[in-house]
């Protein structure tokens, strides 16, 4: 199995509530950068998606080049949700290629525990693809890296 884990694009200053910020200009082309990163190298067969609405916008940019794959909304991969609980409910997730769209500080911890590593940030728009068997602790493998054109 493969999971891709993507940090949304860049997203404006907190000037209203952190569930409602939108991504900017250029965090739309970041995750479009990476989008089509990840519609190159794989075929993904689901999509999941935090509810807050930059990784929603980050996911649309997916759902352009494969509106075919299902989307499924995980309520407990927001910024400060407990990561071994969100692995938990995406352990139950049947999938061959999945991606998950969500926020830092989960998104490094969902990445360290799936390779039993310590938690590295992610840039903004950041794919990381791991490989693994089973979706447990410890068991997963890096295997690529996709970084987009950051800011100046």
């Amino acid at each position: 199995m493969k999971i891709i884990l993507m940090r949304h694009g860049q997203a404006e200053d907190e000037t209203r509530p952190d569930s409602a910020r939108q991504l900017t200009d250029f965090g739309h082309q970041q995750a479009a950068q990476t989008a089509d990163y990840i519609m190159q190298h794989y075929t993904p067969d689901q999509f999941i998606v935090s509810p807050y609405d930059r990784a929603q916008q980050s996911l649309a940019e997916l759902q352009v080049l494969a509106p075919q794959v299902p989307v499924r909304v995980q309520d407990n991969i927001t910024p400060s949700d407990n990561a071994r609980e969100a692995l938990a409910e995406l352990a139950k997730v049947e999938a061959k290629c999945l991606v998950v769209v969500c926020h830092m500080s989960i998104v490094a911890n969902l990445a360290g525990l799936l390779t039993g590593d310590s938690p590295e940030s992610f840039a903004l728009a950041e794919a990381r693809l791991l490989e693994t068997e089973f979706i447990i602790s410890g068991m997963a493998t890096e295997i690529d890296r996709f970084v987009p054109k950051q800011p100046s």
